[in-house]
């Protein structure tokens, strides 16, 4: 089934025009990426699929009743609200068909309407009608799965009744994201979705789309992420889209073959039309050769000429190299702990590590784990609570600031990289941000004008210029597109030097990770290998952990000392007792909630129905049964929040 369909769409912005001859098809269950250059028009394309921004020329097709859910990148939740009242206000039709049904429970218990028996049928009919569609609808399971979303995106440990007002911006966005992932729309389509996300967060949310009973459109530079949740790219460029099957690395593939295809084509073309050319220019005046030459002219006339490929637009070029080698060892860090003045808990301690001659290492962890402040630590920024770092022979290090706080907002472009390298000739200075994309008079654009991706490359070359052999980087895709993050894995791949760097783009610790050291609050783990073998590590120790706490479990436990019997006794009767309780809950729902599947088959029968005083009694019984259930409810989910840790 076709959802939308967009063709010859054009869209311009003044006289500047941004999208020409868009096609795109969306159909049911589709999973879509939209890829291309910043600036190449893919937000502006999302906001007229969401019916946000018109369009000039063109036609799209909606189906009919579709429902569309649209999260711009910048969007955040602004309300008074607390968390889960927002996110309750996703199902209030929910709410009010469950108001509407209780109405209707109360009315079957009417006298009058008991005397009645048509009509007390027809409205158990409407009744039993409804009920089923409000089981349908998620009408007994939205509470569970607004704590699952909120959950899968790191509110976890968040008092839901906090007014949203008061979080960040950056969970502001998390919250507009959750609340739409709720309302489960036809199709959904996300505007970098995965800004704001830490990797277990990533990891979360590409399961819940991969099982996501719609359809998804999708632009975002994680290529992983695209790679694990998407099937179809559409790459705009040239003001044009094209169509590739197959997530982002085989589109990259299909991307490389095409163009060498099309130019090996366009290139036999050439050659057979110089060659056809030359040949009625010799022959075209001779008498004997006339006609023939009269012939290929009129089939050069004639041939459908193709268009020369169009490669990429302009793009950044570089490579990052050293001035001197350093000594085989880099880096040694012991016993290193890091804690804020007037603070009383450690960000980080216990680290201890060393990082040889052209490892890359990758820094990964949950947010707040320290990985930015020990990169901090590293270059001196910030001194070290306890603990030493000794770097090794002729170790310089050039480090890359994920706010981009080192560059003056108040210098131009030039100044910037010329104030920094004062030797080097203006002529220089020029072809080195040239190959960064800063040609002509962007040179003298100020700093503080540029956007993020312009501040990134710039941030870039100071680093490329400064020739170190040890590059600490701390999120370097950050503000990159796609084609600009691969120019950059080109360069790391190609650096003689030692990287130690922290990214959230699993893709590019792929490409770039030899090691991958897992930060937490109380030391360092090493893994030698890239993102996916870090991966697949973490999920074999989680295996092992389990199996042998399975192991300990059946054995007998160990005596504790005499001093503590009488309370390890205690606490233990306590326990067990829990999880009798527990278990008696869940029985006793059990048997309630059958009893009131038996009461409504009951209800339906005629000799029943007709019996006013059983049909009070019964209906009467099954409301008693529901509130008895949610009081059994509240005190199981009770004893699970004091289940032992």
């Amino acid at each position: 089934m076709i959802l939308l369909q967009i063709n010859q769409l054009v869209k311009r912005f003044g006289a500047e025009t941004i999208l020409n001859n868009i096609k795109l098809e969306v159909k049911a269950n589709d999973r879509i990426a939209i890829v291309g250059r910043n600036g190449s028009g893919k937000s502006t394309l999302l906001k007229i699929i969401a019916g946000i921004l018109p369009y000039d020329e063109g036609t799209i097709h909606r189906s009919k009743d579709v429902t569309m859910g649209y999260l711009d990148q910048h969007t955040g939740l602004e309300t008074k609200e607390t968390i889960w009242n927002e996110m309750k206000s996703v199902f209030n039709e929910l709410i009010e068909e469950e108001k509407a049904l209780r109405e209707m429970e109360a009315k079957m218990g009417d006298p009058d309407l008991l005397n009645d028996p048509s009509r007390y049928q027809q409205l158990l009919n409407q009744y039993d009608n409804r009920l089923q569609s409000f089981k349908d609808n998620g009408g007994y399971q939205y509470e569970s799965d607004i704590k699952t979303i909120l959950n899968g995106l790191n509110f976890a440990d968040f008092d839901f009744n906090t007014p949203i007002y008061e979080l960040s911006g950056g969970q502001k966005t998390r919250l507009a994201l959750a609340k739409l992932l709720l309302s489960k729309p036809d199709l959904l389509i996300l505007d970098e979705p995965t800004n704001h996300l830490d990797i277990t967060t990533l990891s979360w949310l590409e399961q819940f789309l991969r099982s996501y009973h719609g359809a998804i459109v999708i632009v975002s530079h994680d290529r992983y992420f695209l790679d694990h949740t998407v099937d179809i790219i559409y790459e705009i460029a040239h003001q044009q889209s094209k169509k590739y099957h197959g997530n982002y690395t085989k589109y990259l593939e299909q991307k490389a073959l095409d163009y060498e295809r099309e130019f090996k084509a366009y290139e036999k073309q050439q050659s057979e039309i110089q060659r056809m050319e030359e040949f009625v220019q010799r022959n075209l005046v001779r008498a004997s050769t006339t006609k023939r030459a009269q012939s290929r002219r009129k089939q050069l006339e004639k041939m459908n000429r193709l268009d020369k490929p169009k490669g990429e637009e302009g793009q950044a070029s570089f490579s990052f190299d050293i001035k001197q080698r350093s000594g085989n060892n880099v880096l040694k860090v012991e016993n290193l702990s890091f804690r804020y003045p007037n603070e009383e808990k450690n960000i980080f301690s216990n680290l201890n590590f060393t990082v040889n001659r052209q490892d890359r290492i990758a820094l990964v962890g949950p947010n707040g784990v320290g990985k930015t402040t020990l990169l901090k630590t590293l270059i001196s920024e910030h001194q070290a609570t306890t603990g030493s770092l000794t770097f090794g022979t002729n170790v310089e290090v050039g480090y890359y600031d994920q706010e981009l706080a080192r560059l003056d907002s108040r210098k131009t472009v030039l100044m910037e990289l010329w104030d920094e390298f004062p030797h080097v000739n203006e002529q220089e200075i020029r072809t080195v941000l040239g190959n960064f994309l800063f040609s002509g008079e962007d040179v003298l654009s100020p700093v503080a004008t540029l956007s993020g991706g312009e501040k990134a490359r710039l941030a870039l070359a100071k680093l490329m210029m400064k020739q170190s052999n040890l590059l600490i980087l701390d999120e370097p895709t950050n503000h990159l597109d796609l084609t600009s993050k691969e120019i950059l894995e080109a360069a790391l791949i190609d650096f003689p030097g030692t990287i130690i760097f922290v990214s959230h783009d699993r893709y590019f610790i792929n490409e770039i990770a030899t090691h991958v050291y897992e930060l937490s609050h109380d030391g360092i783990t090493v893994y030698l290998g890239d993102y996916d073998y870090y991966v697949s590590k973490k999920q074999e120790q989680e295996e092992i952990e389990a199996l042998n706490q399975e192991k300990v479990n059946t054995k007998s436990v160990t005596p504790e000392p005499k001093t503590n019997y009488h309370e390890e006794k205690q606490r233990k009767q306590l326990e067990r007792k829990r999880l009798r309780r527990i278990e008696e809950i869940e029985i006793e729902i059990e048997a309630l909630e059958e009893k009131i599947a038996e009461n409504e088959l009951e209800l339906i029968k005629p000799e029943v129905y007709q019996d006013h005083e059983k049909a009070l009694e019964l209906t009467t019984a099954n409301q008693e049964l529901t509130d008895k259930i949610e009081e059994l409810m509240q005190e199981w989910e009770a004893l699970h929040e004091h289940s032992e840790i």
